[in-house]
């Protein structure tokens, strides 16, 4: 699966009373889905998906998935401590039609998180998931922080894809991907390079869907339609015009004030929680870096740089979900333990974007 791009973790709207808000969750994927990213992460960090019931996590990935456009990306986070827990609500994503699940790393029994413990965690899941796996690691969250070493070894399983890394180690980056430069896998991409999954070329109207889905989540090509390809290069599936692009092992990153050094040490993109709010300006950054212009993709990052880590890195959720207010989303109040900003810090957050692409 092809995982270049820009994705938003989403937040989860509430309600003032904190019920789930479906309505603005419709909203919001509306609008994100009319933006450059190339897909939406549901459930992940900054969508307090450890603060949600069961029920919850599930009636938000079904309004999401009937609501995104079906030419986004669609990742569900469905971590949970334990491997069985993870593969009941990856599983029920993947009923829905999700394309990857986004699985972060358990880490309440800290002590015992070894990488015995970790290895047997994910290779575990990533043999029953019905869903391409990402690892994700957010030490500033769980307190623990998985090993390059342990990724580059974890990259080898079939089903295992990529890695959200969001500790803000560029070097750390640079490590993982030479150390996986040596998989070859290849993706199903539209002519221009875009994403092609099997809830895609379900939504395209393709005749035979369990066909497509390979190993590792990759497609592999059935009959053609009735059109013409435009060259050698290009396979017609389900009427969309599609070739194959080698992408190897994909690491997408976290921190949006580092995504232009990142994607030099080899990052294919990133799941932004400044995304949420400014997803145009973090596009920006990855076009102008995809287009080979350096100095135009540090600038953009250079405007984007403060106000991604005061507002992502220090402010934490309920920073993220005012500036989802300000720019015209809605954020909505946070959950209990979290509260929400004085209006001073509201004050600061409208003035670091206030001349924010969102």
């Amino acid at each position: 699966m092809f995982l270049h791009g820009i994705f938003p973790p989403i937040t989860t709207p509430f309600y003032p009373d904190g019920n789930l808000y479906l309505k603005k969750l419709e909203h919001n994927v509306e609008r994100y889905s009319k933006t450059p990213i190339a897909g939406i992460v549901l459930l992940g960090s900054n969508g307090e998906a450890i603060l949600l019931s069961d029920q919850e996590r599930r009636e938000v990935l079904k309004t999401a998935r009937e609501t995104a456009a079906a030419h986004k990306v669609l990742i569900a986070g469905t971590a949970m401590e334990s491997a069985i827990e993870t593969l009941r609500l990856t599983e029920y994503a993947a009923e829905l039609g999700y394309d990857a699940a986004l699985i972060r790393t358990p880490h309440f029994y800290r002590k015992q998180m070894q990488p015995a413990n970790m290895l047997a965690f994910y290779r575990t899941v990533a043999d029953r998931s019905p869903l391409p796996v990402l690892i994700y690691n957010i030490p500033s969250f769980t307190a623990y922080d998985l090993p390059a070493e342990l990724v580059i070894e974890l990259a080898e399983h079939p089903n295992i894809i990529g890695l959200k890394e969001s500790s803000g180690d560029v070097e750390k980056v640079r490590r993982m991907v030479e150390g996986t430069r040596h998989i070859k896998r290849t993706a199903t991409v539209t002519e221009g390079f875009e994403a092609v999954t099997p809830r895609m070329l379900k939504a395209a109207g393709a005749g035979v869907v369990s066909e497509i889905q390979g190993q590792g989540g990759e497609l592999v090509q059935v009959a053609a339609g009735t059109a013409k390809p435009s060259s050698s290069a290009v396979s017609v599936v389900a009427g969309i015009k599609t070739r194959q692009k080698e992408v190897g092992f994909q690491v997408l990153v976290g921190a949006a004030q580092k995504l232009e050094p990142s994607l030099q040490a080899g990052a294919v993109g990133g799941i932004l929680a400044f995304a949420d709010m400014a997803p145009t300006a973090c596009y920006e950054i990855y076009a102008a870096w995809k287009e080979g212009d350096i100095e135009m993709a540090r600038l953009k990052q250079e405007h984007i740089a403060k106000a991604a880590q005061r507002i992502g890195g220090e402010l934490g959720i309920p920073g993220v979900k005012y500036g989802v207010d300000f720019n015209g989303y809605y954020g909505g109040p946070v959950r209990l333990p979290l509260l929400p900003l004085t209006a001073d810090l509201k004050a600061e957050v409208e003035g670091l974007l206030a001349d924010m692409r969102n």
